[in-house]
């Protein structure tokens, strides 16, 4: 059985942009794919571990080829718990929307749980990193309500897809298809940009 993991980074319920394409995307998508295992995994639900003093000194211990203990070796086996459920999906959905030009802070503290040595990558002294979650796929919805490409300056800048491209592909995921919706706030065109970017998530979805 194929598992797609909605991997959800709003906070904002109804009221999210983001989590709106996800619900567009993977009403297509279950259509399409009535056999397959759609699991939903909402980054604000409480469930992701903290990356603190004793997980940054587990993480560094194995580096070193050391067994966490103490305090570390609970951090670090509450990280790998974190990586097996993020580990256990084939396909991957993430709904991103921008803030402060790069992604929510829950997003990155999963991206910081989660990539560690063996699990999401592994390293060589003289080849560098290679990555760990190969033959898989994602799709990512990213949004924002200010920033759109070609705009001034002044309505900010783009430090969210690439970072989170860029992670997925140090990841391994190089099969990544991506939507945009920006920006969706106080333009006239707002509506069909929304109408557009819901037309490109059942595309993405037909395809995925």
């Amino acid at each position: 059985m194929t598992r797609l993991l909605h991997i959800a980074a709003s906070p904002r319920g109804d009221e999210s942009e983001s989590l709106a394409l996800a619900s567009t995307f993977l009403e297509v998508y279950r259509e399409l794919h009535p056999e397959d295992e759609v699991a939903e995994w909402d980054l604000w639900d409480g469930t992701l571990p903290e990356f603190g003093p004793a997980a940054a000194a587990a993480k560094m211990d194995v580096f070193a080829g050391r067994t966490p203990t103490g305090p570390g070796a609970a951090a670090w086996q509450a990280a790998r718990a974190t990586f097996d459920r993020f580990a256990a999906a084939d396909k991957y959905l993430f709904s991103v929307p921008m803030w402060n030009a790069s992604v929510p802070y829950i997003l990155k503290q999963f991206i910081d749980v989660v990539s560690q040595p063996g699990t999401v990558f592994g390293f060589d002294p003289d080849q560098g990193y290679s990555g760990l979650v190969t033959g898989r796929k994602a799709a990512v919805l990213y949004t924002s309500a200010v920033y759109g490409e070609g705009r001034a300056p002044s309505f900010g800048a783009d430090f969210q897809s690439p970072f989170f491209d860029g992670w997925l592909r140090w990841a391994g995921i190089t099969d990544l298809t991506t939507v945009e919706l920006r920006p969706n706030l106080a333009v006239a065109d707002a509506e069909a940009r929304r109408a557009r970017a819901h037309t490109e998530a059942i595309e993405a979805a037909k395809n995925f």
